[in-house]
């Protein structure tokens, strides 16, 4: 026999819950944004333009502009 939550509880237990796992995953997730950080430089570093995807779409975060705009002057002020 199966119990089934009613929908009332099921989004108590939420509501709850939801907070504590926001805060766990903020300090892992602001965790790994600096290790990946650090990773992407080395990465660019290492290489020149035109990078892989992965590298591609971080400097286009990180510049605030399309991948295909990117140029040399961009990565340069951005490793510095």
């Amino acid at each position: 026999m199966v119990l089934r939550l009613s929908i009332k509880v099921r989004r108590n237990r939420r509501r709850i819950d939801q907070p504590k796992t926001a805060a766990e995953n903020h300090a892992r997730k602001t965790g790994e944004r600096v290790r990946r950080d650090a990773r992407m430089i080395e990465k660019v570093r290492a290489g020149s333009l035109p990078y892989t995807p992965v590298v591609m779409s971080w400097l286009s975060t990180k510049c605030a502009k399309k991948a295909s705009r990117i140029t040399p002057d961009d990565v340069n002020a951005l490793i510095v």
